[in-house]
């Protein structure tokens, strides 16, 4: 596989360079494939972030629900836990796919693991369109 993303460009009425080549064998193990490229850019992006979308409570520990949190100033701000909840997802986003190219350590428990891992990908497929900066 090779892939080159070009910046955006400055003018609207030009596109954007893209080119992508995927070969035979990068489809064999595609989420295998995918992890390798998903996990450095989860990684950035949870590092150089500006910002982070709605968070549902259901999909976070206790602790870091709305209601855990002091209620906010003003109606339009933002509790103190949103931004906490956002980078609590991108951790078992980033776990889930971290896990499909590492090994596994041997003493753990299994069912755990793979439940944490599941969920992972259940957060990123529910929070993609959040995968901005």
């Amino acid at each position: 596989m090779k892939v080159t993303i070009g910046k955006y460009p400055k003018s609207s009425n030009r596109e954007q360079k893209i080119k992508v080549q995927i070969d035979p064998w990068d489809t064999w193990s595609m989420d295998h494939t995918l992890a390798h490229i998903i996990v450095p850019m989860l990684k950035q992006l949870k590092e150089k972030s500006h910002g982070a979308p709605h968070v549902d409570d259901e999909d976070v520990p206790e602790h870091l629900t709305k209601a855990a949190a002091p209620p906010p100033k003003d109606e339009w701000d933002v509790d103190e836990n949103h931004f906490k909840r956002w980078d609590w997802i991108m951790d078992e986003m980033i776990f889930a796919f971290e896990s499909k190219i590492k090994e596994w350590d041997m003493n753990f428990d299994y069912e755990a693991r793979r439940a944490r891992i599941a969920n992972g990908f259940r957060l990123f497929g529910k929070y993609y369109e959040g995968l901005w900066d």
